[in-house]
């Protein structure tokens, strides 16, 4: 077995490497770029070695970079984690001539499986179902139709070494075919320097389901059954499960085996993906394999019991897998959560800055499953504009599907992150949906269920009840909180009322507490009542209640006669007052928020590239105004109706607040 194996990666999965290697006594080498001098990865790992300046290009992604650590560390093999140089032919080459294990597949399995069209051509011939398409060159746009047509309506043309959704375009009839290999073909030619594109079948209602494969270095090759990806947005996963609600133990057989045949026929050895594509009827159909660990490889872990890590390191070490096909079960069911450092509630833009407060769920058994929690970050850490947005994985487990959601709802709804804007809120919607909880999804789920995006959640009458329960009983240990540090002998004695008024969500609860020892009886005027009980107490950020023996989390702060609460999804303002000041406060102005709709507004943290027009220009709807980069993106900003310029603000290199005013229109 190695003594000491260096990591090519960062943040999360550079940290999830170090965590298994450290349990098999291993010693580890971290690598860190200039913004990565003071990140959590470069903290665990026994030695760390600087690699250059903060873009990835410059550092990450270099490989004489990353073997010049290899050498001056000793290190006897490198795990890639994923993204970086995790699927790239001549890293792996380079270390094999330097005799370094890579752990993960041969290079000659990655140049395979890297190019779309030859991976299609290898697996129609090893027997798995590939979607109807042509792989052939194709000409001009006038040929993409022809082919198009011959291949029947819908397609999707796609660029052969293309991935993250770029140059990717579905069509329906001919004229989209010709307009879409063209944008294809010079989107693919700016992003991956090969313009190649091939055209396929577009699969109707289609699901994103993936099989995780592991092979050894003799001969033996298992899946490791499912995983449903088909939570997207933008061709960019956000929520993953295993296995998935929707393969008969018949579907799943047949994919896993027709997974297992791929990567027979490359050579493969370590931990691999083979994505498929699924229709409503259960056909499925190769898409492509990705020759590393998964991001979402978590949830196979929970069902399954086995750590890939480690197995990726025995495999390349040179030992046989401990265990056979028929030695993996399905135990339970698991879920998976990506905290991205985005803002749903302004069109998922990048968010950066620095993490006032960051506390994960405890991580570990529960009363009813598992919580798990992949970071690489800690609180006070900076999110930088460098990277991928990702910043945690947070996963449960449970026996059932609805166990697993439930212990989701929980954990998301317990975790606390402040300082930038995050996708919790998101991920705590689909949670709740309907549509997800009955597992009838497609990729297609979030576009059509959030056609205008997010702007948050409207807890349902049962929650919204037992929430109203809640904060009666919480604003009664305020108010005792507060008549016992007031500071004179009158109030000593003051009794806090039991008659109370809970305002949340537009909506008016009149209760009335009954409190004991243990908590409180909240009775509203219908007769029913709710039983709270928690140890909460004022100042507390996040309140952990039982209501009628059931869980209730929620985030909250004070303000003014009640509370923000963030719980589900929602962002609410609750106000709990006596019944005489709920009737005063009814004659009060609501407040209005200012007038922005003059100023273009800075979305998030980021560097002004250009801007597009100057004062006195008139611009119309639509029009490309300026454009701001955050993490890698740039990000066009239009204006949302015609107008004239009356003053720009901010210059091309000019680093940007949310909110700043960028420029003003008459």
């Amino acid at each position: 077995m190695f003594k000491k194996i260096l990591i090519a990666n960062r943040g999360e999965i550079a940290c999830r490497v170090i965590k298994t290697a450290r349990k098999m006594g291993i010693a580890t080498v971290a690598v860190y770029s200039d913004a990565d001098r003071d990140a959590l990865h470069v903290g665990m790992a026994d030695e760390a070695v600087h690699i250059g300046p903060s873009p990835a290009a410059q550092s990450y992604i270099v490989i004489e970079k990353i073997m010049q650590a290899v050498r001056q560390t000793g290190a006897e093999a490198v795990h890639p984690g994923y993204g970086f140089l995790s699927e790239n032919r001549g890293f792996a080459a380079a270390l094999e001539a330097a005799g370094v294990a890579f752990i993960g597949p041969p290079s000659s399995a990655i140049e395979q499986m890297g190019d779309k069209i030859t991976s299609k051509k290898i697996a129609q011939a090893a027997g798995v179902s590939t979607v109807p398409g042509h792989m052939g060159l194709i000409d001009d746009a006038d040929h993409a139709a022809k082919i198009a047509s011959q291949i029947g309506y819908p397609v999707m043309i796609k660029a052969s070494a293309g991935g993250g959704g770029k140059g990717m375009r579905i069509a329906w009839n001919d004229t989209e075919a010709r307009e879409g290999f063209q944008s294809s073909k010079n989107e693919a030619a700016a992003s991956f320097g090969d313009d190649r594109i091939f055209i396929e079948k577009f699969v109707t209602q289609p699901r994103h389901i993936e099989i995780q494969v592991l092979g050894d270095q003799h001969g033996n090759i298992v899946y490791l059954h499912e995983r449903e990806c088909s939570i997207q947005r933008r061709n960019q996963k956000v929520i993953e499960e295993a296995p998935s609600p929707f393969l008969d133990p018949a579907t799943r057989r047949a994919m896993g085996e027709q997974a297992c045949a791929l990567a027979r026929a490359v050579g493969y050895t370590s931990a691999g993906t083979v994505e498929f594509i699924v229709d409503g009827q259960r056909n499925f159909y190769f898409l492509e394999m990705n020759t590393r660990l998964q991001v979402e490889h978590p949830v196979t872990e929970l069902i399954t019991g086995v750590d890939l890590v480690e197995q990726m390191i025995r495999v390349a070490a040179g030992q046989p897998l401990p265990f056979a096909q028929s030695d993996l079960k399905i135990n339970g069911w698991a879920m998976e959560s990506r905290l991205y450092a985005e803002d749903p509630y302004r069109n998922f833009l990048p968010s950066i800055g620095r993490l006032t407060r960051y506390r994960p769920p405890v991580e570990g058994p529960t009363a009813n499953g598992v919580v798990r929690n992949d970071t690489g970050v800690f609180e006070g850490g900076e999110i930088s504009m460098f990277y991928d947005p990702m910043i945690a994985k947070l996963c449960t487990w449970a026996p059932t599907r609805a166990e697993a959601i439930e212990e989701m709802r929980i954990a998301l709804d317990s975790f606390e992150v402040e300082g930038i804007g995050h996708n919790l809120p998101f991920c705590a919607a689909v949670m709740d949906h309907p549509r997800f909880t009955s597992g009838n999804i497609t990729t297609a789920f979030i576009a059509e269920e959030f056609p205008d995006g997010f702007t948050g959640t409207t807890l349902d009458p049962v929650t919204l009840r037992r929430v109203a329960a809640a904060l009666a009983a919480m604003n009664r240990v305020a108010e005792i909180r507060r008549t016992r540090i007031s500071g004179t002998m009158d109030n000593h004695t003051r009794k806090v009322g039991d008659d109370w008024v809970v305002t949340v969500q537009g909506e008016s609860f009149v209760v009335k507490i009954a409190a004991d020892r243990d908590g409180s009886t909240v009775h509203f005027p219908d007769g029913s009542h709710h039983r709270v009980t928690s140890d909460w107490h004022p100042g507390q950020p996040l309140a952990k209640l039982l209501v009628d023996g059931t869980a209730l989390v929620m985030k909250v702060a004070k303000i003014p006669s009640g509370f923000r609460l963030r719980l589900r999804g929602a962002d609410l303002k609750a106000h709990v007052r006596s019944p005489r000041a709920a009737e005063l406060a009814l004659l009060m102005l609501e407040k209005t928020p200012p007038d922005t709709s003059r100023f273009l507004l800075c979305p998030m943290p980021g560097l002004v590239v250009s801007v597009a027009v100057a004062a006195g220009d008139e611009v119309q709807e639509g029009q490309a105004l300026a454009t701001v980069e955050a993490m890698k993106m740039e990000n066009i900003l239009r204006a949302e109706r015609r107008g004239v310029v009356k003053l720009v603000n901010a210059k091309p290199g000019a680093s940007l607040r949310v909110d700043d005013v960028i420029m003003e229109f008459e």
